[in-house]
């Protein structure tokens, strides 16, 4: 079997770790994903962490028991470092082909893991875009250190069965809901996470679209500015507002069957906006739909006043609700005007010049 290790404190599991193991296994052919509940994370506080038993059953809540598998075999096999997991799974498994899943965040802490060397040369790992890591990782020492073993993201499928070391980042749509916020914003209260997204991104400005005009893209740019000056660090209130407003713009864009639905966290490098949300349509009807749809949806979570250019007959609709900006294409304008690569950092081919420096 092909094995997938997603390992963390899952505290609580949410729709982010089941997004990323449902794309990890198709991604890279795996039979399997295993949600490893750690008992105790040496890089994290103790303070706030959920018993065993409660992250045990978040994270079986999100599993389905067969290609998702939650399970607590760390504290059967009695190890807390990641090395000796590696290491036991091996022996105890020795006919199957595991890849250990990571996030770039842990790409980035990774040198300061016990024997991260050790780890490497278990088995190959697949590493998964975090908002606002992803370009720390793929610049950071691990990266470079282990540029030779890098395979490209079209080769993932044949990465579980590749001697170690050997890894490949995988550019995928996110959904970055962070356990700690949802334990912050909610207070403790058990929440249904299924439609909580977020989003990853960097860098400068996009081009205009054909027959929009710039007031759009603008629009209370020099304000906006002004503010993050004044207050360069969102409020656990203001991000909470904007995770909101992003959860229901992506859930009325996968309701109207929108495709390759990506989410850009562009605070302190936009003037326009604090996030950016992009999707396909496949056709004129299908994106107007989408647009008037999610006005609505706007409208009556009372997230404030929607302005939308280019809904007629445009091959790219651009729909400003203030801080959350949102781009509807047809596929041609899309690949044409490529803004994840503009503002992203999560794109394969970019990548690659970072990780072979």
């Amino acid at each position: 079997m092909r094995v997938g290790l997603l390992g963390g404190s899952f505290n609580p599991a949410h729709d982010g770790h089941r997004h990323i193991a449902e794309i990890a296994r198709r991604r890279l052919g795996l039979d399997q994903v295993w949600l490893m509940v750690s008992p105790g994370n040496p890089l994290k506080p103790r303070d706030g962490m959920a018993p065993m038993a409660a992250r045990l059953g978040s994270a079986r809540r999100i599993a389905d028991g067969r290609c998702i598998v939650a399970t607590a075999i760390e504290e059967k096999l009695g190890t807390r470092y990641t090395a000796d997991t590696l290491r036991a799974l091996r022996t105890r498994f020795p006919r199957a082909h595991f890849v250990w899943l990571m996030g770039a965040d842990n790409l980035v802490q990774l040198p300061r893991w016990r024997r991260w060397d050790a780890i490497v040369t278990a088995m190959p790992f697949a590493v998964l875009p975090r908002p606002t890591y992803t370009r720390a990782a793929l610049a950071g020492a691990a990266a470079h250190r282990l540029a030779h073993a890098r395979r490209t993201s079209s080769r993932a499928a044949a990465l579980a069965a590749a001697v170690p070391p050997a890894w490949t980042f995988l550019p995928v749509a996110q959904r970055a809901v962070s356990a700690s916020a949802l334990r912050a914003v909610m207070g403790g209260r058990a929440i249904d996470t299924s439609t909580e997204t977020g989003a990853s991104a960097e860098t400068p400005s996009s081009p205009r679209p054909p027959g929009v005009r710039k007031k759009s893209a603008v629009a209370a740019g020099p304000r906006r500015s002004r503010a993050r000056a004044a207050k360069p660090f969102a409020s656990a209130a203001d991000t909470a507002s904007l995770d909101r407003m992003v959860a229901v713009i992506v859930a009325s864009l996968e309701d109207d069957k929108a495709e390759a639905v990506v989410t850009l966290d562009v605070a302190g490098r936009a003037a326009f906006a604090d996030r950016m949300v992009i999707a396909t349509g496949l056709a004129d009807r299908q994106i107007a739909a989408m647009a008037s749809h999610l006005e609505e949806k706007l409208r009556e979570a009372g997230l404030g006043r929607v302005r939308i250019e280019g809904a007629r007959g445009s091959d790219w609709v651009l729909i400003d609700a203030g801080d959350v900006v949102v781009h509807l294409f047809k596929p041609e304008a899309r690949a044409l005007y490529a803004l994840e690569r503009m503002w992203g950092a999560d794109l394969d081919d970019q990548a690659e010049g970072v990780g072979a420096g």
